[in-house]
């Protein structure tokens, strides 16, 4: 089985979420950028999470470098009559290390549930991949005054029926939907707020040390320029990046910011 994190592990964590962006030769290419920056990132840990047609040459692209390899999505299910769905141990035999659960696009575009996200979380850890739990709240729901709401609601969800030993496996993912894409991003306190909510649930839920290894990222419009403003944040552990992660020279950059604060 896979193990939890420990403390000592709260490094600096960035995850590139490429989305629908690169074909095989661009995905091997940005991979190999990657790869050869990495080796002066010593004190991080760096996901990529490219399409699905260009996991398994990411994989070999990466094989033997401090890089590791993410999927963007799971189906709920290990087999089965599910046309143009990919599956845990699929992903498994592709190299992945890491799978992408509940992103806002896939919640708020293809309409995922939470019944669904934590379906998803459950075949996930059953397959031994870390999840990279996705949560946040709408720009309605913060207008409102119901970003606490939304996060309790989607974080208990989502956990339900889940052990200490399987939660301590997910890393969590904070990305307030209206941040999204958007080039807006939430300021470092309201960064530092949401996260620190998210360890208070937990250590409700599951206990202080628990809470205390809790691997919790940022994502949303995030980029080299605001990244260190972040990562100053004590509760701000890593990011989920997006469109920055798709050039070496940005991804590389956000890597090398956080490594900076976190020494501090």
């Amino acid at each position: 089985m896979i193990q939890g994190k420990k403390v000592a592990s709260r490094i600096p964590f960035i995850a590139g979420n490429w989305k629908m962006n690169k074909t095989i030769q661009g995905a091997k290419a940005l991979a190999a950028a990657v790869v050869k920056a990495s080796l002066n990132l010593a004190g991080s840990e760096i996901v990529l999470c490219p399409p699905f047609t260009a996991l398994y040459e990411v994989a070999k692209t990466i094989e033997g470098s401090p890089v590791q390899l993410g999927a963007q999505d799971i189906f709920w299910e290990d087999s089965g009559a599910f046309t143009g769905e990919i599956s845990g141990p699929m992903l498994r035999d592709a190299g992945c290390q890491y799978v992408i659960v509940g992103h806002s696009e896939r919640r708020q575009i293809m309409g995922e549930s939470d019944d669904i996200v934590s379906r998803k979380l459950k075949a996930a850890l059953r397959n031994e991949l870390h999840p990279i739990l996705c949560l946040g709240e709408t720009l309605e729901e913060r207008e409102r005054g119901l970003t606490f709401e939304r996060i309790r609601a989607q974080l208990n969800l989502a956990l339900r029926d889940l052990d200490q030993e399987e939660v301590a496996k997910i890393i969590i993912a904070y990305e307030p939907v209206w941040a999204i894409g958007t080039g807006r991003n939430a300021t470092p306190e309201q960064a530092q707020e949401a996260h620190h909510y998210i360890r208070q649930i937990l250590a409700e839920r599951y206990g202080e040390e628990l809470a205390s290894c809790a691997i919790i990222l940022y994502g949303g419009s995030v980029k080299a320029e605001n990244a260190a403003s972040l990562a100053e944040k004590e509760e701000v552990d890593g990011f989920l990046v997006g469109g920055a992660s798709l050039e070496a020279e940005s991804f590389v950059k956000i890597i090398k910011n956080s490594i900076e604060v976190k020494k501090r």
